[in-house]
């Protein structure tokens, strides 16, 4: 068997809404140079993880630890041959007086500057799941060996992955995990697939001969991270580092909706960009994608749709115009951007 994990802690003590941060400026081979992070360290022969956690807190800070939290265990895979099994706790009762620390300079940090510093993508993750109270947890970071984050695993289920784009839309490099991004606010690409078919007799209305439309809407399941119950484009999904957007449309309506479709099916329409907040479930939620937005005027009869349940409570066919008119006027419990939707009506012109 080749190379060796270590057993670590990492304690992040809080007082007043602050974090007690250790910045790491002092040791030179150190694989958290220059970071910021809680404080802990490794194992000695025969410790138990509260017993390292307390020594390490009292060696690295002064004070003695007097009221604890076991989080969650974090396996850390730098990439560039460190791997450590990292006990993660927060504390919020100590006593005692403090000292230097040999291994860096302490500063107590206001939580939500916290994500500002200069920590790992990873710690990002824990800090949203510790933020909502997550039970106890195991998380597994893999990075690349220079700092970018891999995968993400959460009690062995994959985690999302976005790529972060910049304000005009660019790949900037940066790998981030679905539930910060959406804390954060941070740009990420999606796909938007809109299913459409003619309506009335021969698709035209009889009155005036104008071509008419019904658009496909699905109903967001009720445990959706936000917007539960409300109407929503045919088929939509985050892309995820590395993938290509047809490759994610396709994708998305293979598992929402049980189609099999392929790149010839579908319609580029053209590239959307849309942002807002919304507090769902007790947390703020803040979108801000990029969207490649899609038409497919394929037939299907309602017996090809097989919905996934925990995504999709049921879909309707709506008139164009129908639900524009909802849309616009807010009559229709939806999540759709007007701007995106009047580009499928100009498509369909």
């Amino acid at each position: 068997m080749s190379g060796s994990a270590a057993l670590s802690t990492l304690c992040y003590m809080e007082k007043d809404g602050k974090y007690l941060m250790l910045h790491r400026t002092v040791k030179k081979n150190d694989v958290n140079k220059d970071k910021w992070i809680g404080v802990g360290g490794h194992f000695e022969a025969d410790e138990s993880p509260e017993e390292c956690l307390l020594r390490e807190v009292r060696e690295e800070t002064g004070y003695t630890l007097t009221s604890w939290r076991f989080r969650g265990i974090v396996t850390f895979v730098s990439g560039d041959g460190v791997t450590e099994y990292m006990h993660l706790f927060t504390a919020d009762g100590f006593e005692g007086d403090p000292i230097p620390c040999d291994e860096g300079q302490l500063e107590w940090v206001d939580i939500a500057q916290v994500w500002k510093l200069n920590i790992w993508e990873g710690d990002k993750i824990f800090f949203r799941l510790i933020d909502e109270d997550y039970p106890f947890f195991s998380l597994k970071l893999v990075y690349n060996g220079g700092g970018g984050l891999v995968s993400a695993t959460l009690d062995g289920k994959p985690m999302e992955l976005f790529e972060i784009l910049d304000e005009e839309g660019s790949k900037t490099g940066l790998v981030r995990e679905r539930g910060v991004a959406h804390r954060d606010g941070s740009p990420h690409e999606t796909v938007h697939t809109w299913i459409v078919r003619p309506a009335g007799e021969a698709g035209t209305d009889g009155r005036n001969g104008k071509k008419r439309w019904e658009v496909l809407l699905q109903k967001r399941s009720a445990c959706k991270d936000s917007n539960p119950g409300c109407y929503d484009i045919s088929s939509a999904g985050h892309l995820n580092a590395g993938d290509e957007p047809m490759e994610g449309a396709l994708r998305e309506l293979k598992e929402e909706l049980g189609l099999t479709l392929s790149s010839d099916d579908l319609h580029y329409v053209g590239r959307h960009r849309g942002r807002y907040e919304a507090p769902f479930h007790g947390k703020m939620f803040r979108d801000n994608e990029f969207s490649y937005v899609y038409v497919v005027t394929r037939h299907f009869d309602d017996s090809e749709f097989v919905l996934q349940e925990e995504e999709v409570e049921s879909v309707r066919w709506m008139d164009y115009e129908t639900c524009r008119k909802g849309i616009r006027e807010g009559t229709l419990p939806n999540c759709i951007y007007e701007d995106e939707f009047d580009m499928v009506g100009a498509f369909l012109k």
